[in-house]
């Protein structure tokens, strides 16, 4: 099958978003750049640690002076993910960089591979036809520091957490393990 590329370069909006009601949602990614319009579909935990992972990196641009990278300020996106809602893959692993050159940030997400090898190190090259499908975004210091505030909120809009286990709490509570399984 022929590997695809979704490239999005400066794209016109790139957001983390979900699909469902609590405990049963779907996580994407969404790039659109003119008409064109990719989504994947993404674990929660994989969005949080993007986010934690990527105000990281643009703190430290900040830090060494690299690039200026302002507050978000006018800049929130809380409009819902756009349709239609067809997931172009579900993501496997993420990267992030910094392009110091065009001082963009990079995001990658890839699909997963056939018999993922964990030493396998070597990066694919975009011409490769046995790479893996792959979502590349490439933003402003400012459009990533908005990317990285809604993803925050995305992910803390979930089941509020038990009081004692930090789980999360259904409409029914949970059998929580701190309080010897009773249910609260």
């Amino acid at each position: 099958m022929a590997r695809n590329l979704f490239i999005h370069d400066n794209p016109d909006r790139f957001v983390a978003g979900t699909v469902g009601e609590p405990g049963q949602r779907t996580f994407f990614l969404q790039a659109r750049s003119g008409k064109r319009l990719n989504s994947v579909s993404l674990e929660k935990q994989q969005v949080a640690v993007l986010a934690e992972r990527l105000d990281a990196l643009l703190d430290e641009v900040q830090r060494m002076d690299l690039a200026q990278v302002p507050e978000v300020g006018g800049l929130d996106d809380l409009g819902p993910l756009e349709t239609p809602l067809d997931d172009d893959f579900r993501v496997g692993a993420l990267s992030l960089g910094w392009d110091e050159d065009d001082r963009l940030v990079l995001i990658e997400a890839f699909a997963p591979t056939e018999g993922e090898d964990d030493d396998a190190d070597e990066p694919f090259e975009d011409d490769d036809p046995l790479g893996p499908d792959l979502l590349r975004v490439r933003l402003t210091p400012i459009e990533a520091r908005a990317f990285v505030k809604r993803a925050f909120a995305v992910v803390g809009a979930g089941r509020p957490a038990c009081p004692f286990c930090s789980l999360p709490l259904d409409q029914s509570g949970h059998v929580c393990a701190r309080a010897n399984g009773y249910r609260r």
